[in-house]
């Protein structure tokens, strides 16, 4: 893809991971303001969340330099995806490994781009 914009920094990320239990909205609610801080990003609202009876739950933040969203089924699998975009540069490697040991998750992949 041409980079239309060269000089403003975007980073993508997307974290994915099989969990031991059903995440709460409580536990995205931590997690998305211990993620913010994690990755030195300054969080412009406290995170919502929402859950749809027929997709499960949804969270997200908004942070000065963009933001986070999460995801979480209980059905069919115990389930999470985070997909992060930002202005600002980050370590993708502390995500993956802040999300493993948050969640406990024993399988988690990601992609950045």
């Amino acid at each position: 893809m041409l980079d239309l914009a060269p000089t403003i920094c975007r980073q993508r990320l997307v974290v994915e991971g099989l969990c031991r239990e059903p995440i709460s909205a409580d536990q995205i609610r931590d997690y998305l303001s211990r993620l913010s801080k994690e990755i030195d990003m300054v969080a412009l609202m406290e995170p919502a969340t929402h859950q749809s009876p027929l997709y499960g739950w949804a969270g997200w933040i908004h942070w000065e330099t963009s933001g986070a969203h999460f995801y979480a089924w209980d059905e069919p699998d115990l389930f999470f995806s985070v997909d992060i975009y930002a202005c600002k540069p980050f370590s993708a490697e502390a995500v993956v490994e802040f999300t493993r040991a948050y969640f406990d998750a024993p399988t988690v992949v990601h992609k950045e781009f």
